[in-house]
């Protein structure tokens, strides 16, 4: 599994992080960030791609989930 950092970087930087991973062939990735307006973004992102996606750490700080084609 591949792991990408996003944390505090803004919106649209996370969202286009993450397919440039997947575009070079990662098959799954975990990603860790901040915010919630990329959280979610990551997710919609990843769902409309017809990717798999698990939430496995969400607190006020910080978040990381689990993304897999």
């Amino acid at each position: 599994m591949d792991t990408l950092d996003v944390k505090g970087l803004s919106c649209p930087i996370p969202v286009i992080k993450t397919k440039k991973a997947f575009d070079a062939g990662c098959q799954e990735l975990q990603v860790t960030g901040t915010g919630n307006v990329s959280r979610e973004n990551i997710i919609k992102f990843a769902s409309s791609q017809g990717y798999a996606v698990k939430s496995v750490l969400e607190d006020p700080y910080e978040w990381s989930i689990i993304i897999s084609k």
